[in-house]
């Protein structure tokens, strides 16, 4: 399955109509407009979307865990594909949001519940090992979308998913896999205009390497 990695945060690199989808669904997430979520989130796909341009990285769900939304729509955005692993800017899951808010009808629906386990220091170090890779092929992009690269957690939910991450004017991105046998990351990026522009690298805690390129 492929989950999707919303990391430009800057609204210049949207058009009109992709912002106002985001604001709208902010503000029906703030609002608890659930009906309206709901339905942006599944046409979108944006389950996971924080607000462009925002400060704290509230998605749907933590949205949902502050305000103790009802447990049907808790499990709707879960069906959804929202994340449980997924932290605020100030580093909370939607369940610390909900334990601190005493919505405690939602605790163990938004437990996370992973299908894997990757030491904390481990997913750390590949994250910034990922980091690195994307900011060597696409620096500059990454700086005019307010790109923010994406954390390892939510692979962790799901049995060989792959996270897209797509780069804003590079018209392509980032297929990110856990590997299943080790702690590591195949990570395959290319461009869909440029022929040949593929590569693909091997992450792992202490480095990276090139694998593969040419391709597409």
């Amino acid at each position: 399955m492929e989950i999707l990695w919303w990391g430009s945060h800057r609204r210049k690199a949207f058009s009109d109509e992709g912002i106002a989808a985001r604001d709208r669904l902010a503000d029906a997430a703030r609002a608890g407009e659930w009906d309206v979520v709901l339905e942006l989130a599944e046409r979108h796909r944006s389950v996971n979307a924080v607000r462009v341009g925002g400060n704290s990285g509230f998605a749907p769900l933590h949205q949902a865990a502050w305000l103790g939304a009802p447990e049907t729509v808790v499990e709707r955005l879960i069906e959804l594909g929202a994340w449980r692993t997924l932290r605020t800017a100030d580093g909370d899951t939607a369940a610390d949001i909900a334990d601190a808010r005493g919505n405690d009808h939602l605790s163990a629906l938004l437990a996370p519940q992973l299908v894997r386990e990757v030491d904390a220091t481990v997913l750390a170090q590949l994250e910034c090992q990922l980091h690195a890779v994307i900011l060597g092929r696409v620096l500059e992009l990454c700086r005019e979308s307010g790109f923010r690269a994406p954390s390892l957690s939510p692979l962790l939910e799901y049995s060989g998913a792959t996270m897209w991450a797509a780069i804003p004017g590079f018209y392509g991105g980032f297929a990110i896999e856990l590997a299943v046998d080790a702690d590591e990351l195949d990570v395959s990026s290319w461009c869909r205009v440029a022929g040949g522009s593929g590569q693909r690298h091997r992450i792992r805690p202490d480095g990276f390497e090139l694998v593969e390129e040419g391709f597409v």
